[in-house]
């Protein structure tokens, strides 16, 4: 009797050191606190204006097809065509104004009916106090409308944990090259 009784003790302690995130199978996640992870930082709105260059043509592109569809030469909009970027972002929509990241990534031709893109891009900073900082960009850029609106997803750096929307406006388009200059209006909340 005292045999079992000390096995029901151990067996009682044991259940109740079992931690609580090894319950219910969901072993892949685990609380840290209960606490704000930032209690005494507020968050700040930056607000990025940049422009955005997109060389498709000359010696040395910034935008290039690593893929298409074979159905995309049919395609009124290009439909099934993969670009990959590694764009200047500057200060004024000039090529030679002042350098203050890339946007890298890729955007692909994701409608048959319209010219609409699916954009995923880094604006990897290199310059000032965000130097070696990136906001995420990903959503869809319909590009003959005035304004197109995407969502921020996300950060590194200084903008760690971001939030918020960026909205595009072509400043001037080539149709014989197909070179763009987008101004992208990013506004990001952060710590």
């Amino acid at each position: 009797m005292a045999k079992l009784f000390s096995i029901s003790i151990l067996l009682l302690l044991f259940i109740t050191i079992i931690p609580s995130w090894a319950k219910d199978g969901e072993h892949y996640s685990f609380l840290l606190s209960q606490k704000p992870a930032t209690p005494r930082v507020r968050q700040k709105l930056s607000h990025l204006r940049l422009f955005w260059h997109d060389l498709v043509s000359g010696p040395d592109p910034t935008a290039v097809r690593v893929a298409q569809a074979a159905s995309a030469d049919k395609s009124a909009t290009g439909f099934g065509t993969l670009v990959m970027i590694d764009d200047a972002l500057t200060v004024s929509p000039e090529p030679t104004s002042k350098l203050v990241g890339r946007a890298q990534g890729f955007y692909a031709l994701a409608s048959k009916e319209e010219a609409a893109l699916l954009m995923s891009m880094n604006f990897a900073f290199i310059e000032g106090k965000y130097n070696g900082s990136t906001v995420t960009i990903l959503g869809r850029n319909a590009v003959f409308s005035e304004v197109r609106e995407m969502p921020v997803i996300g950060g590194s750096g200084l903008f760690r944990m971001a939030q918020g929307y960026a909205q595009a406006r072509t400043h001037s388009f080539n149709p014989k090259t197909g070179d763009a200059v987008v101004e992208y209006n990013v506004f990001v909340m952060h710590y």
